[in-house]
């Protein structure tokens, strides 16, 4: 029997499969800026000591739940799109495993080499002290959090987005007011202070992580997992380090990139700083859609990939990627028109208002590109082929980062000039991978084999399916 994502029309399942991951990153952006002001609550110097934290901390984050996430969600996929019941209930172990050795070791980086970095990028007594307390707890604890991404991945991948984003959601929503009493207290208690919030981080994902893996054990994605008696394989770790590894430095080279042009900016005073803040703040807000569709994809287009039905992977890409890019053109495009009232929301500062000006302008049409590029990676996550995201990702760091440079030092156009090289690398992103595709589409892969009497040279060889499953 063939699985449910392979007839049923795409526009739906990609809605049933979208909603909930977006419903999830839009409630996780809300607690992101709630515990802000739990910090701020708490002092300059808490504000200070999380900010020290918060590169490392999304950086397992992006890897967790989009890099190597990404990875255990096709893997899962394409198990389940080519009928592989067995190595789909095996993966379940071996992404566990991993999860757990990757934990394993963002905790020894946090009591190793994080303080280091910490002092590095500018942390000094009490700020430097609270960015300490707050990753010990919670990088030694990644173990949960690990798991808690994993086991939504292995669900995704599997076809059921619904119940990952419910208890995801629900531990979301229950994380801001736990954070709260955990940091600041209750009536005569004074709270755990930068330790709450970590504290509450954990406990939360110790929940879904436990929901999620009772669902799964009872059969959700209509099979058991293997649990005593697997033996570990390497082309199963493989399935999932083939597209995890490359989609996590894709997210280290984001993450990058976004460090780098922070740097270019802030080298024109604190006004510019604080416009481009708050003009990038736009792009993150339009971040969870475009993860909501692309996890989506990943699934969608991993199923159709493992059932070797190549046609409608490429056309669900297709439609799941050019709703994202709409989507995201049509508010860059508006705010590109009133610049200045967006501006004006968070800043009455003429110097600030004229740098968020001049970053919305030049860079909000082009989000339409960032959202098609953002999405037909995950869709190459499912599809297995990570040569042109991997591609996009460093010629877009070094446009933005190389070219900003090159605007200022050379071109002599200043602020301006790291905005325009900003949007040209966007272009370059989506560009990159969606070209391409559109040239040469996805298919299946042709392996020669050792010469033999009567015996073609080559043949089609995908997943292990020899032939495309007849529609």
């Amino acid at each position: 029997m063939s699985h449910p994502l392979l007839t049923a029309p795409i526009g739906i399942s990609l809605w049933r499969l979208a909603a909930p991951t977006t419903a999830v990153m839009v409630a996780q952006t809300f607690v992101a800026i709630a515990e802000t002001f739990i910090f701020g609550r708490l002092g300059t110097e808490a504000l200070a000591g999380f900010a020290l934290v918060f590169p490392f901390m999304m950086m397992m984050t992006m890897m967790a739940a989009g890099g190597m996430g990404g990875g255990v969600a096709a893997a899962m996929a394409r198990a389940v799109g080519g009928g592989r019941i067995e190595d789909a209930r095996a993966l379940v172990i071996h992404a566990l495993a991993l999860g757990a050795l990757l934990a394993l070791l963002f905790t020894l980086l946090a009591w190793t080499a994080l303080p280091s970095l910490y002092g590095l990028l500018g942390g000094e007594g009490r700020s430097l002290d609270n960015a300490l307390t707050y990753s010990h707890v919670l990088f030694t604890g990644a173990l949960v959090i690990w798991a808690n991404f994993f086991l939504s991945a292995l669900l995704r991948g599997g076809g059921d987005a619904a119940t990952p984003g419910r208890y995801m959601l629900f531990s979301s929503i229950a994380q801001v007011p736990l954070s709260y009493v955990l940091a600041l207290g209750i009536g005569d208690w004074p709270g755990l202070g930068m330790a709450g919030p970590a504290l509450s981080s954990l406990f939360t994902s110790l929940i879904s992580a436990l929901l999620q893996a009772r669902a799964l054990w009872r059969g959700k994605l209509g099979f058991v997992p293997a649990a005593a008696g697997v033996r570990l394989q390497g082309r199963l770790f493989w399935d999932i380090l083939r597209v995890g590894l490359i989609a996590s430095f894709s997210a280290f080279t984001a993450n990058l990139t976004a460090m780098l042009v922070t740097g270019l900016v802030g080298r024109f005073g604190v006004a510019a700083l604080a416009g481009y803040g708050i003009g990038v703040r736009l792009e993150f807000m339009l971040v969870p859609l475009a993860f909501g569709i692309g996890s989506g994809l990943t699934t969608l287009v991993g199923v159709a990939a493992g059932a070797n039905d190549w046609k409608r992977a490429v056309r669900a890409a297709w439609i799941g990627s050019l709703t994202a890019a709409g989507a995201l053109g049509i508010c860059g495009w508006i705010l590109a028109f009133v610049p200045e009232g967006w501006a004006r929301l968070f800043t009455g500062d003429p110097k600030v208002v004229e740098a968020t000006v001049a970053y919305i302008t030049r860079v909000a049409p082009f989000y339409c590109l960032f959202g098609l590029g953002m999405t037909l990676s995950f869709a190459s996550q499912g599809a297995g082929r990570m040569k042109a995201p991997f591609i996009a990702g460093l010629v877009r760091l070094f446009i933005a980062t190389v070219g900003g440079w090159y605007a200022v030092e050379i071109l002599g156009w200043g602020l301006p000039g790291v905005f325009v090289a900003i949007a040209v690398g966007m272009v370059a992103f989506g560009s990159l991978i969606a070209g391409p595709l559109l040239v040469i589409p996805w298919g299946p892969k042709r392996v020669k084999l050792a010469p033999t009497t009567g015996a073609s040279d080559a043949a089609p060889l995908d997943d292990r399916n020899l032939e495309p499953q007849s529609r």
